[in-house]
């Protein structure tokens, strides 16, 4: 955090001397050079900042440049009259919901799909008894407590009281909840069971209690983004995603933690933890998801993630996820990081129940325009063994520190050799995926401009290096031209991504071993995260599945047949 006298400025003070320093970066940012934090003093020393030629050539440094004196000379009277544009740009307000005008397509040119008409068929499984104690259910999968709800053996509202005292016993312990929205959730429960009992059954997720990561929209509650600048931020209307499961008759128990500004499992009321290991948090950033889904606090949960939000945090809770396809499901009403590799799903306890939730809040719903009207269908009876896998052998053989992890990985091969499937080796196009992820750090530094500028990123409780405050003023340094060149090279790596999977339907690889998570979330492919062991320490460990761009389905069917012969997913802690 800054010192005392810093904080002792007044604040119209702090956001002048941060509007000149930005107007000059990203003046010289426009022109492939940045200015360099050296040059803060002469920035404010001046009301109105003048660029030099001795600051230039300063600044060339952080651009990896070099330029003439008489080309510094030429370029000394455009980056000034560039501070005046910027000046105009920023005097009209851009709010977080308002995207660039320029779209990320993962869909490389030429490729098509079949759109064929969606269907939801789901898996006969065996009747289980109504238990004694209704919490002896809590653990249960949408897939078991929809048929109860259906029969009538127990109603939505038994059901969201039971969560919503688990919430309240446990939330202590985890710190997992934003908001619980009882008043809401009793009044969706009590119309659930009145529309059950006049025969109007709406589908496998009606009356089914869940919570939702804060930083989708719920119109009447806060939606803080686990951020202390937005703390009591209340928004007048609804996420579609939100819209969505409330037409499934879902009921919403709580709103629930995320990393601030989805970053990690640290927010403004703590840090997250995992049922697994109280003592350790439960990664992020959809971390109160995860959370609560794995310590069955809900039904089920939904996520997002732009770089792991979904895969880290399922993978030490144990929960199973899915990362939809890039345009699979509207983003409208939730919080933007990146515009181009944001994306929201499911955190469940079965990879059928991920299934199901997509099935109801995927599709176009007029309001995020990168959504592509590409029909989803389930069908629980498909057998995987006509699937063609592929699979990452170069990850599987990498030295790690973590042998039984390895030794897991491992054994989930060998698992699926044994379901008949012959695996293919593959590895991933040979780019500089890392250097690539400046993408997500300029776009987020956009999205949250404002707080930078204005000095309000100093309330946000996580100031170190590794964190967003510090991640969006250096993102201010990278030049426009930079920027461009990384998506240039991204399309590049979307290309080769789909030569590499023509004739593969998905493949497996180890969640956090080598470059997949990322290179797979600048390209826009699905992923399903569920646990494939224990490690050492008795908590989870995961195995991550990719599928072919929107081809969720296939993936979906690999990922079940795999959970199908294992049983790590009924393990669960213990708190």
């Amino acid at each position: 955090m800054s010192n005392s006298n810093e904080r002792s400025r007044t604040f119209e003070t702090k956001q002048l001397s941060r509007r000149g320093f930005m107007a000059y970066s990203w003046g010289l940012g426009l022109t492939s050079t940045v200015l360099s934090g050296v040059l803060w003093a002469k920035v404010t020393d001046d009301k109105v900042p003048q660029v030099t030629k001795e600051m230039l050539q300063q600044a060339e440094r952080l651009a990896a440049l070099e330029f003439t004196d008489d080309e510094r000379e030429l370029m000394v009277e455009g980056l000034n009259k560039y501070l005046e544009k910027y000046r105009k740009l920023r005097e009209v307000s851009l709010d977080n919901s308002v995207a660039p005008a320029v779209q990320f397509n993962p869909v490389p040119a030429g490729m098509t799909f079949e759109k064929k008409a969606g269907r939801l068929r789901v898996s006969k499984r065996q009747r289980r008894k109504v238990p004694s104690d209704l919490e002896d259910l809590a653990f249960w999968p949408v897939t078991d407590l929809a048929r109860l709800i259906k029969s009538r053996k127990v109603s939505s509202t038994e059901l969201t009281n039971m969560y919503l005292d688990r919430l309240k016993r446990y939330d202590p312990k985890l710190k997992c909840v934003v908001t619980l929205t009882e008043e809401l959730a009793l009044k969706q429960a009590k119309r659930a069971d009145e529309e059950i009992a006049a025969g109007h059954y709406r589908g496998p997720l009606h009356g089914i209690p869940w919570g939702a990561k804060d930083l989708l929209a719920v119109k009447g509650y806060r939606t803080t983004w686990g951020a202390m600048p937005y703390k009591d931020q209340v928004f007048d209307s609804d996420a579609t995603v939100v819209k969505r499961l409330e037409a499934a008759r879902a009921v919403l128990v709580a709103k629930l933690t995320l990393g601030a500004l989805a970053w990690g499992d640290v927010w403004f009321g703590g840090k997250t933890r995992n049922p697994w290991d109280p003592d350790n948090g439960s990664s992020g950033s959809s971390a109160g998801p995860a959370s609560a889904t794995a310590a069955a606090l809900v039904g089920f949960s939904i996520g997002s993630e732009t770089h792991g939000s979904i895969v880290s945090p399922c993978t030490v809770c144990g929960t199973t996820g899915l990362r939809p396809t890039f345009g699979r499901v509207s983003r409208h009403g939730a919080m933007a990081l990146s515009w181009s590799m944001d994306k929201i799903g499911p955190i469940c306890r079965t990879v059928e129940d991920c299934a199901l939730v997509l099935a109801a809040i995927g599709g176009p719903d007029g309001k995020d325009s990168t959504v592509v009207d590409m029909p989803f269908s389930w069908d629980a009876s498909v057998d995987a063994k006509g699937l063609k896998v592929g699979y990452i052998k170069s990850a599987f053989e990498e030295k790690r520190s973590d042998e039984q992890w390895k030794a897991n990985d491992q054994a989930t091969l060998d698992v699926l050799r044994g379901l008949g499937l012959k695996l293919i080796p593959i590895e991933l196009p040979d780019y500089p995926i890392d250097a690539m992820g400046l993408i997500l750090n300029v776009e987020a530094a956009a999205a949250f401009d404002e707080i930078t500028r204005s000095g309000k990123d100093e309330l946000m409780v996580r100031q170190i290096k590794n964190a967003w405050p510090n991640r969006f003023r250096e993102a201010r340094m990278v030049p426009a031209v930079e920027y461009v060149q990384a998506n240039r090279l991204r399309t590049l790596v979307m290309n080769a991504m789909q030569e590499k999977l023509t004739g593969i339907d998905a493949y497996v690889c180890p969640s956090w071993v080598g470059r997949n998570l990322l290179l797979t979330n600048l390209t826009g492919h699905p992923a399903v995260v569920l646990p494939n062991g224990l490690r050492k320490e008795g908590t989870p460990s995961s195995i991550s599945f990719v599928g072919r761009l929107f081809g969720e389905e296939k993936v979906l069917a690999l990922a079940k047949a795999y959970q199908d012969a294992t049983s790590f997913h009924l393990k669960h802690p213990t708190l």
